[in-house]
Protein backbone atom coordinates (compact mmCIF):
# COMPACT_ATOMS: atom_id res chain seq x y z
CA UNK A 1 0.00 0.00 0.00
CA UNK A 2 2.84 2.38 0.85
CA UNK A 3 4.38 1.81 -2.58
CA UNK A 4 1.07 2.66 -4.27
CA UNK A 5 0.64 5.87 -2.28
CA UNK A 6 4.27 6.87 -2.87
CA UNK A 7 3.99 6.22 -6.62
CA UNK A 8 0.78 8.25 -6.86
CA UNK A 9 2.19 11.20 -4.94
CA UNK A 10 5.54 11.26 -6.75
CA UNK A 11 3.70 11.38 -10.08
CA UNK A 12 1.69 14.36 -8.81
CA UNK A 13 4.77 16.45 -8.02
CA UNK A 14 5.08 17.72 -11.60
CA UNK A 15 1.32 18.27 -11.73
CA UNK A 16 1.37 20.62 -8.72
CA UNK A 17 4.47 22.46 -9.91
CA UNK A 18 7.10 20.74 -7.80
CA UNK A 19 9.93 20.01 -10.22
CA UNK A 20 13.59 20.81 -10.74
CA UNK A 21 12.76 23.95 -12.72
CA UNK A 22 10.57 25.39 -9.97
CA UNK A 23 12.52 24.16 -6.91
CA UNK A 24 14.51 27.40 -6.38
CA UNK A 25 11.30 29.46 -6.62
CA UNK A 26 9.49 27.23 -4.15
CA UNK A 27 12.32 27.48 -1.63
CA UNK A 28 12.78 31.23 -2.07
CA UNK A 29 9.02 31.90 -1.90
CA UNK A 30 8.64 29.82 1.25
CA UNK A 31 11.52 31.59 3.00
CA UNK A 32 10.20 35.01 1.97
CA UNK A 33 6.68 34.17 3.13
CA UNK A 34 8.02 32.98 6.47
CA UNK A 35 9.91 36.25 6.94
CA UNK A 36 6.92 38.38 5.99
CA UNK A 37 4.53 36.37 8.13
CA UNK A 38 6.94 36.38 11.06
CA UNK A 39 7.02 40.17 11.01
CA UNK A 40 3.22 40.36 10.74
CA UNK A 41 2.54 37.88 13.54
CA UNK A 42 5.14 39.37 15.86
CA UNK A 43 2.62 42.00 16.99
CA UNK A 44 -0.71 40.10 16.85
CA UNK A 45 -1.90 36.56 17.58
CA UNK A 46 -3.86 36.10 14.32
CA UNK A 47 -3.70 37.44 10.78
CA UNK A 48 -6.30 40.16 11.29
CA UNK A 49 -5.84 40.94 14.94
CA UNK A 50 -6.92 39.22 18.12
CA UNK A 51 -9.31 36.63 16.77
CA UNK A 52 -9.04 34.01 14.05
CA UNK A 53 -10.58 34.65 10.63
CA UNK A 54 -11.11 32.55 7.50
CA UNK A 55 -7.65 33.60 6.32
CA UNK A 56 -6.05 32.05 9.40
CA UNK A 57 -7.75 28.73 8.80
CA UNK A 58 -6.88 28.68 5.11
CA UNK A 59 -3.21 29.53 5.57
CA UNK A 60 -2.77 27.50 8.75
CA UNK A 61 -3.56 24.17 7.09
CA UNK A 62 -0.71 24.64 4.63
CA UNK A 63 1.80 25.86 7.20
CA UNK A 64 0.84 23.16 9.70
CA UNK A 65 1.59 20.50 7.08
CA UNK A 66 4.88 22.20 6.25
CA UNK A 67 5.77 22.28 9.94
CA UNK A 68 5.27 18.50 10.19
CA UNK A 69 7.83 17.99 7.40
CA UNK A 70 11.36 17.67 8.85
CA UNK A 71 13.02 20.05 6.38
CA UNK A 72 10.35 22.77 6.24
CA UNK A 73 9.59 22.30 9.95
CA UNK A 74 13.21 22.97 10.89
CA UNK A 75 13.11 26.14 8.80
CA UNK A 76 9.94 27.32 10.55
CA UNK A 77 11.29 26.49 14.00
CA UNK A 78 14.68 28.11 13.36
CA UNK A 79 13.53 31.15 11.43
CA UNK A 80 10.01 32.10 12.51
CA UNK A 81 9.16 31.70 16.23
CA UNK A 82 6.00 33.83 15.95
CA UNK A 83 4.77 31.78 12.99
CA UNK A 84 5.44 28.63 15.02
CA UNK A 85 3.48 30.06 17.98
CA UNK A 86 0.61 30.88 15.59
CA UNK A 87 0.66 27.34 14.18
CA UNK A 88 0.34 26.01 17.72
CA UNK A 89 -2.30 28.61 18.66
CA UNK A 90 -4.40 27.61 15.67
CA UNK A 91 -4.69 24.07 17.01
CA UNK A 92 -7.16 25.54 19.53
CA UNK A 93 -8.06 28.98 18.14
CA UNK A 94 -10.10 31.36 20.24
CA UNK A 95 -11.13 34.98 20.21
CA UNK A 96 -8.69 37.01 22.30
CA UNK A 97 -10.07 40.41 21.35
CA UNK A 98 -11.18 42.32 18.28
CA UNK A 99 -10.08 42.50 14.68
CA UNK A 100 -7.66 45.33 13.93
CA UNK A 101 -8.45 48.22 11.62
CA UNK A 102 -6.87 48.35 8.18
CA UNK A 103 -4.43 51.23 8.84
CA UNK A 104 -2.72 49.18 11.54
CA UNK A 105 -2.93 45.83 9.73
CA UNK A 106 -1.72 47.20 6.42
CA UNK A 107 1.76 48.03 7.71
CA UNK A 108 2.78 44.37 7.76
CA UNK A 109 -0.02 42.74 5.74
CA UNK A 110 0.49 44.76 2.54
CA UNK A 111 3.98 43.33 1.91
CA UNK A 112 2.50 39.81 2.12
CA UNK A 113 -0.36 40.70 -0.20
CA UNK A 114 1.85 42.57 -2.67
CA UNK A 115 4.77 40.16 -2.88
CA UNK A 116 3.07 36.80 -2.39
CA UNK A 117 -0.46 37.30 -3.71
CA UNK A 118 -0.19 40.08 -6.27
CA UNK A 119 3.26 39.34 -7.68
CA UNK A 120 3.18 35.53 -7.54
CA UNK A 121 -0.24 33.99 -7.03
CA UNK A 122 -2.36 36.20 -9.28
CA UNK A 123 -0.12 35.97 -12.39
CA UNK A 124 0.18 32.21 -11.82
CA UNK A 125 -3.56 31.61 -11.45
CA UNK A 126 -4.35 33.73 -14.53
CA UNK A 127 -1.77 31.80 -16.58
CA UNK A 128 -3.24 28.54 -15.27
CA UNK A 129 -6.70 29.69 -16.35
CA UNK A 130 -5.44 30.63 -19.84
CA UNK A 131 -3.68 27.27 -20.21
CA UNK A 132 -6.88 25.41 -19.41
CA UNK A 133 -8.89 27.58 -21.79
CA UNK A 134 -6.31 26.87 -24.49
CA UNK A 135 -6.28 23.16 -23.63
CA UNK A 136 -2.52 23.19 -23.12
CA UNK A 137 -0.79 20.35 -21.29
CA UNK A 138 1.85 22.61 -19.72
CA UNK A 139 2.15 26.34 -19.14
CA UNK A 140 4.90 28.74 -18.14
CA UNK A 141 4.61 32.14 -16.53
CA UNK A 142 7.20 34.74 -15.54
CA UNK A 143 7.12 35.27 -11.76
CA UNK A 144 9.66 37.88 -10.79
CA UNK A 145 13.09 36.72 -11.95
CA UNK A 146 11.97 33.14 -12.61
CA UNK A 147 9.91 31.28 -15.16
CA UNK A 148 7.45 28.89 -13.48
CA UNK A 149 6.43 25.80 -15.48
CA UNK A 150 3.81 23.17 -14.66
CA UNK A 151 0.67 21.36 -15.79
CA UNK A 152 -2.56 23.36 -15.45
CA UNK A 153 -4.91 22.65 -12.54
CA UNK A 154 -8.69 22.69 -12.93
CA UNK A 155 -9.18 23.19 -9.19
CA UNK A 156 -7.42 26.54 -9.25
CA UNK A 157 -9.44 27.73 -12.22
CA UNK A 158 -12.61 26.93 -10.26
CA UNK A 159 -11.18 28.72 -7.22
CA UNK A 160 -10.46 31.80 -9.32
CA UNK A 161 -14.02 31.73 -10.65
CA UNK A 162 -15.32 31.55 -7.08
CA UNK A 163 -13.14 34.51 -6.06
CA UNK A 164 -14.52 36.51 -8.97
CA UNK A 165 -18.05 35.57 -7.94
CA UNK A 166 -17.48 36.68 -4.35
CA UNK A 167 -15.92 39.92 -5.57
CA UNK A 168 -18.83 40.59 -7.95
CA UNK A 169 -21.32 39.97 -5.12
CA UNK A 170 -19.95 42.89 -3.06
CA UNK A 171 -22.13 46.00 -3.20
CA UNK A 172 -19.54 48.61 -2.29
CA UNK A 173 -16.06 47.67 -3.48
CA UNK A 174 -14.59 51.16 -3.47
CA UNK A 175 -12.23 50.73 -0.49
CA UNK A 176 -11.38 47.15 -1.41
CA UNK A 177 -10.59 48.14 -5.00
CA UNK A 178 -7.93 50.57 -3.78
CA UNK A 179 -6.13 47.73 -1.98
CA UNK A 180 -6.65 45.22 -4.81
CA UNK A 181 -5.26 47.71 -7.32
CA UNK A 182 -2.23 48.41 -5.14
CA UNK A 183 -1.37 44.72 -4.70
CA UNK A 184 -1.94 43.91 -8.38
CA UNK A 185 -5.09 41.79 -8.15
CA UNK A 186 -7.93 44.06 -9.30
CA UNK A 187 -7.68 43.31 -13.02
CA UNK A 188 -7.59 39.56 -12.39
CA UNK A 189 -10.86 39.65 -10.46
CA UNK A 190 -12.81 41.32 -13.25
CA UNK A 191 -15.35 39.11 -15.07
CA UNK A 192 -13.96 37.27 -18.07
CA UNK A 193 -15.77 37.23 -21.41
CA UNK A 194 -17.42 33.88 -22.08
Amino acid sequence: MADKVRARMVERLWYVGSNEINAPQIEQGFAEMLDLLERHLSVRPYLFGHRPAYGDFGLWGQLYELWTDPTAGALIEGRAPHVLAWIHRMLWPRAEGEFELWPELSLTLMPILTRQVGALFMPWTLANEQALAGQRDVFSVQLGDFTWTQKPQKYHARSLAMLRGKYAFLHDRSRLDVVLEEIGCLAGLQPRPT
